[in-house]
């Protein structure tokens, strides 16, 4: 007996559903009532059987043949399910279910929550920069420099923590000046440095080569001397 329940319960087989649709079918205008309805659909889908009768839904759903129906129609109307229409190799129709449109449906919402996201984060990173411009600024920014801002992030591209970086260099060089900081970002666009990583890396190493140039001149000049700072703009000085 126990044998047969377990045959009977591995033949039955298993139905899958993607994890994003049980976390988003809500967002997507879905009852619970009608993402059960989908469930044994799918169920009936994945064993061969493309167009269940509805009788046996309703009776694995307790419900009547004819709110199953139109349960049916609801899910059609709500453009999540499909009938297709296929012809054998023997001329003969038969009709299938299709969840393709609830498929497609959970993937623009996907991309739209992502691009919602990322929106966000943006708007974010532009407020918190705005903060802290004013805090090293001691004040608050003009018009001009809040429109310089949102040219650097959205028209230049400039990352928000590059910009953070350079805010850093000329604040470390005393210039509390956005064309001199721009002046920064110029430089570091014609390096091709993108990333904080990049800066910082880019920085180590002149302070690197600084410090070795130093010991080879004077050999009893300790290290802890100052090391000079990185001038950012001789390059781009030199290119003008």
């Amino acid at each position: 007996m126990e044998n047969e329940l377990i045959m009977e319960w591995i033949n039955a087989g298993q139905t899958e559903l993607p994890t994003l649709l049980l976390r988003h079918y809500r967002e997507l205008n879905l009852s619970n009532h009608e993402l059960v309805l989908i469930l044994q659909l799918k169920s009936y889908m994945d064993k061969g059987d493309p167009f269940p009768n509805p009788e046996k839904i309703a009776k694995n759903m307790g419900m009547t043949e004819e709110n199953v129906f139109k349960a049916i129609h609801q899910l059609t109307q709500k453009k999540v399910l499909s009938i297709e229409t296929t012809e054998d190799e023997n001329g003969i129709s038969q009709d299938a279910y299709s969840l393709s449109l609830l498929w497609e449906k959970l993937i623009i919402l996907l991309k739209q929550n992502k691009t919602q996201k990322a929106e966000v984060k943006k708007e974010k990173s532009e407020k918190n920069l705005y903060t802290i411009f004013e805090s090293e600024f001691g004040r608050p920014l003009s018009p001009i420099e809040m429109e310089t801002l949102v040219l650097w992030v959205e028209e230049d591209k400039y990352p928000p923590e590059l910009i953070e970086m350079a805010l850093r260099e000329a604040v470390l060089s005393q210039v509390y000046n956005f064309k001199y900081i721009d002046r920064i970002l110029l430089s570091w666009e014609k390096k091709n440095i993108r990333t904080k990583e990049q800066v910082e890396k880019e920085s180590k190493n002149f302070r690197d080569r600084t410090s070795s140039n130093t010991l080879n001149t004077n050999e009893e000049k300790t290290t802890s001397d100052p090391v000079p700072m990185i001038n950012w703009l001789k390059d781009l000085n030199n290119n003008d």
